[in-house]
């Protein structure tokens, strides 16, 4: 990837729906899917005012013509296209993900969505039957899992550089939202309520992806039980949570800790995920992306540094420039995005093996997202008790 290659022969013809004019994602989006010449945007639904949304898609260059007024109308006039599009990006509110999906898979697209996937388990289980049987991807966007260094601590729990794995610590606690911003803050409005977010906030929104960022570094660990508490500090917000805790115990006898939290005041971001060997530790913050901690039991604690020959092999993959010079979120979610068309390429000429093999979100993450979040709230809901998990 440092030399800059391109890796797709051509660019998947690529439309949005969402992230239009004012939308916190939809720019790094656009920005990690073209990076890498990767996708090619050639439509799009980008508001829900579809005066709004064409203005704004002429602005990005997209032809009026394929500027749509809703997702609907732009599946059934890109379907009759001989360059129609062949996957669709959704960075819509939460309550409208599993329908545009459902669409979208119908319509033979393939798809990347933005996290949580739909609301339910039985929602999320019948899209995934439904690109099986379509022999389309879902891809949903944990942005942060694109970093060199979860792939090294991959490869390190791995290789037994940590000994006996016995603890992980997740959190993703920030202070954005210790008040009730949402009064001023269309954009933050929606994710505490209900009718739009779903049943959770911080569980939903947050937690998942140091949970995804946990699965991807210990893939063989199978969450056996859980208790979880959840809170509303602004009250305002119930019955939807802005803080929760949440205890595992996994099968094996690994035990995980997450705190997910909008209101830990003076926090600029705060998303950790700790793994506690029988030798060693290492550690990930998001907000020092190309460090990783490792310290070993009666050693000097070491910060190992993104893109040097130290590093395991695929921790080295994806750099885009030599060590020492800082590489951050649309770095990530651009190796996300290039492996995601890789991905989709591979499918459409019937690789199914190599489109599986990639190290990327797919369905079978954002169904576990949603079975997470699912079993959160039956355990808190129920007096912060102690489940099996299901």
């Amino acid at each position: 990837m440092i030399n800059g290659e391109l890796k797709v022969k051509s660019p998947i013809r690529w439309a949005m729906v969402g992230g239009g004019r004012g939308s916190q994602i939809g720019y790094i989006h656009r920005s990690a899917a073209v990076r890498d010449n990767s996708f090619q945007l050639v439509a799009g639904a980008f508001d829900i005012d579809p005066a709004r949304g064409r203005d704004f898609g002429v602005s990005l260059r997209v032809d009026p013509q394929r500027c749509y007024p809703d997702y609907q109308t732009m599946f059934e006039a890109e379907a009759r296209r001989p360059d129609g599009i062949q996957a669709v990006s959704i960075a819509t509110p939460n309550g409208t993900h599993y329908a545009i999906s459902k669409a979208a898979l119908e319509a033979g697209l393939h798809v990347i969505c933005e996290k949580p996937l739909c609301f339910t388990v039985a929602e999320a289980e019948e899209l995934r039957a439904l690109a099986e049987e379509k022999d389309r991807l879902v891809c949903v966007t944990y942005g942060y899992a694109g970093h060199q260094m979860i792939r090294q601590a991959k490869a390190m729990i791995r290789n037994g550089d940590l000994g006996e794995i016995r603890m992980v610590n997740m959190q993703f606690a920030h202070g954005f939202h210790s008040e009730a911003v949402e009064e001023a803050n269309p954009s933050t409005r929606w994710r505490v309520d209900p009718r739009f977010a779903g049943p959770s906030y911080v569980l939903g929104d947050l937690a998942t992806h140091p949970l995804y960022l946990s699965e991807v570094m210990l893939p063989e660990l199978k969450i056996s039980r859980l208790m979880c508490s959840r809170q509303s500090f602004v009250r305002s917000r119930a019955p939807l949570e802005d803080n929760a805790y949440v205890m595992m115990e996994y099968e094996g006898g690994v035990m995980g800790t997450l705190w997910a939290s909008a209101v830990n005041a003076g926090s600029m971001h705060g998303q950790k995920v700790r793994v506690i060997g029988s030798k060693a530790s290492i550690e990930w913050w998001d907000e020092r992306p190309n460090q990783l901690l490792f310290e070993v039991q009666g050693k000097p604690s070491q910060t190992l540094e993104r893109g040097m020959d130290y590093l395991y092999p695929e921790a080295l993959e994806d750099d885009r420039i030599g060590g020492g010079h800082p590489e951050g979120l649309f770095e990530s979610w651009s190796n996300l995005y290039y492996r995601f068309a890789l991905a989709m390429e591979a499918r459409d000429r019937g690789d199914r093996a190599m489109a599986g093999n990639l190290d990327i979100p797919q369905i079978g993450a954002g169904v576990e997202g949603v079975r997470w979040v699912e079993n959160c709230l039956r355990s808190a809901d129920n007096g912060a008790v102690w489940i099996d998990y299901e």
